[in-house]
């Protein structure tokens, strides 16, 4: 797996910060959230903040 741009490390983390109530472990539903709390014009960059944010999320339900 390659390793995520800082911009997109960043912006999710922003995104978690604001509004971590809104992301659960799905990708799906966190690909809505993110369209939704933040305008991205890309959908590969919107997908791969989803991902990041998933993976946060994930993280932190193990830990």
């Amino acid at each position: 797996m390659a390793i995520k741009p800082t911009y997109i490390k960043a912006l999710s983390q922003e995104l978690l910060a604001k509004h971590g109530n809104r992301f659960s472990n799905d990708f799906d539903a966190n690909k809505i959230a993110v369209e939704e709390v933040a305008v991205i014009n890309s959908k590969s960059v919107r997908n791969r903040v989803a991902g990041a944010i998933t993976r946060k999320v994930n993280r932190r339900k193990v830990i």
